[in-house]
């Protein structure tokens, strides 16, 4: 029997393939080839989760209590320890009942927001190049993305007086990320301030992600976009245990910040989803109130890694900069690739998979992104690969 045909809503239809399940296919269609290849593709920490953390899940895991539907909004113990590490980290002082809401993953949260403030039409800032859910996210809502182009003579930061008068009047909300996915730059408080004065002048809300806080290099801590004067007012902040404690795969993170826009979101999650797992978020109190004593190990293996690839990187002749935090090294292209046909060149003639910049936003053009999420022996291979294969 003949089945009817199925199709898609516009809004899948318009949707590019999602960057890192496209560059997946890729590197299996090399590993079918016979090829070693050396992943350099995808943020995803190489790391086991810490111990602590492991055995705490396990303890809450037996515990029947948690094997019921957990609360919408997170465990009050959890809130309170976000809270708690907001006031010891940044200074910030939050309520965790009202100023603090638990998330399946900062990126559900990213995704969820939008549909909570932006309407058919509404347009909404975000950067680019920049984390692909921004944009899509907007998307799903109905908003129109407008892409802020984050620019080397800029300094890899949006040019607020860039934006059209027509657009800031028309938007409704602004993504921001710092540390920078996929640039790895940090925003100061300068530009937070400049940032919460646009926003008070347009009525926009902000939102940022600040899921690479904790990953930083020569001591230098990035500031939370709530550190500067009204931020609260105007906007909440995104965080996540997956990249600072390798978590991943445990889908726990949470939004900070102005409780109504915390309880637009948190309306639009109830409706979604049943929150995160009781058990889990019993090991994130664990991970969170351990400070740096699970962190600091990490950034000084991050920072070796580093140390080993982008000197190695620069003696071959590419152009690149000492990134100051997150996992990420942006590459200028060599003169005569584009973002595509070099890291298809790469993959090709070294094994090395890597992110085209493009795929992050048109401004990603003429720019390669590598990680560091893989054992500095395999970086030192990075750069011999690389130097044998040419360029």
């Amino acid at each position: 029997m003949a089945g009817f045909p199925i199709e898609f809503a516009n809004r899948i239809k318009t949707l590019p393939p999602y960057l890192f399940a496209a560059i997946d296919e890729m590197k299996q269609k090399a590993i079918a080839r016979g090829v070693d290849i050396i992943n350099l593709g995808i943020g995803d920490p190489d790391l086991p989760t810490p111990t602590p953390i492991i055995e705490r899940l396990k303890q809450a895991a037996a515990d029947p209590k948690n094997h019921q539907y957990p609360s919408y909004e997170g465990l009050l113990p959890f809130r309170q320890a976000v809270a708690n590490w907001y006031q010891r980290r940044f200074g910030v002082t939050l309520d965790a009942r009202s100023e603090v809401l638990g998330l399946i993953g900062s990126k559900e949260g990213i995704g969820h927001v939008p549909l909570a403030f932006v309407d058919p039409g509404d347009i909404v800032l975000v950067p680019s190049p920049g984390y692909p859910v921004f944009p899509v996210g907007a998307i799903f809502a109905g908003g129109i993305p407008h892409l802020m182009p984050l620019l080397k003579q800029n300094g890899f930061l949006p040019d607020l007086n860039a934006i059209p008068k027509e657009v800031a009047k028309r938007a409704k909300l602004m993504f921001l990320n710092s540390p920078n996915n996929p640039t790895s730059v940090v925003a100061g408080k300068d530009f937070f301030d400049r940032v919460v004065a646009f926003a008070l002048e347009h009525q926009i809300i902000v939102c940022h992600d600040a899921a690479y806080s904790e990953i930083y290099y020569d001591g230098r801590r990035p500031p939370s976009f709530l550190e500067v004067g009204g931020a609260k007012e105007v906007g909440i902040e995104f965080h996540s245990l997956s990249k600072t404690f390798n978590m991943t795969g445990w889908r726990i993170g949470f939004a900070v910040g102005n409780k109504q826009i915390l309880a637009g979101l948190g309306k639009v999650k109830s409706n979604l989803d049943s929150g995160i797992f009781q058990a889990v978020q019993e090991a994130g109190i664990t991970a969170i109130q351990s400070d740096d004593q699970l962190t600091d190990g990490l950034r000084k293996l991050y920072q070796e890694r580093r140390d080993v690839l982008v000197p190695g990187l620069k003696r071959l002749g590419l152009a690149v900069d000492m990134p100051p935090a997150a996992f990420y090294v942006w590459i200028a292209a060599p003169k005569g690739y584009t973002s595509t046909a070099f890291t298809a060149h790469l993959l090709e003639k070294a094994g090395i998979v890597t992110t085209p910049g493009n795929g992050f936003g048109a401004a990603g053009e003429g720019y390669i992104r590598m990680t560091l999420t893989t054992p500095k022996e395999r970086l030192t291979e990075v750069v011999e690969r690389i130097k044998k294969a040419g360029f």
